[in-house]
């Protein structure tokens, strides 16, 4: 993969973004220009790792979603590995002496 930005789950979870997981198949959305109001919760309750499920339903255009994954498969996909040479021409020489031969 050519020059894929790879992040921990600790550090994409500050920074705005779209990240998937090869391994698991999961994709994250991080996105911090949401408010809700404070006041709401009991903040003493809450450590600075607690998170709160505001919705079961993931609130994502998914026409957009999947164009976003495109490019980056575009953009990542493995340089062309480049074809051994010397197999190659040996592998034409073989046949033009059969071709010969018959």
């Amino acid at each position: 993969m050519a020059d894929a930005r790879k992040f921990e789950l600790d550090e994409l979870v500050n920074r705005p973004g779209t990240y998937f997981n090869p391994q698991t198949e999961v994709l994250v959305v991080v996105d911090d220009s949401p408010e809700l109001d404070a006041e709401i919760f009991n903040m003493e309750e809450y450590e600075g790792a607690d998170w709160v499920l505001v919705s079961d339903e993931t609130p994502l255009d998914e026409n957009r979603r999947d164009e976003l994954l495109e490019t980056f498969q575009v953009r990542a996909q493995p340089a062309a590995a480049p074809e051994d040479e010397d197999e190659y021409s040996e592998d034409y020489e073989d046949e033009e002496e059969d071709v010969g031969r018959e």
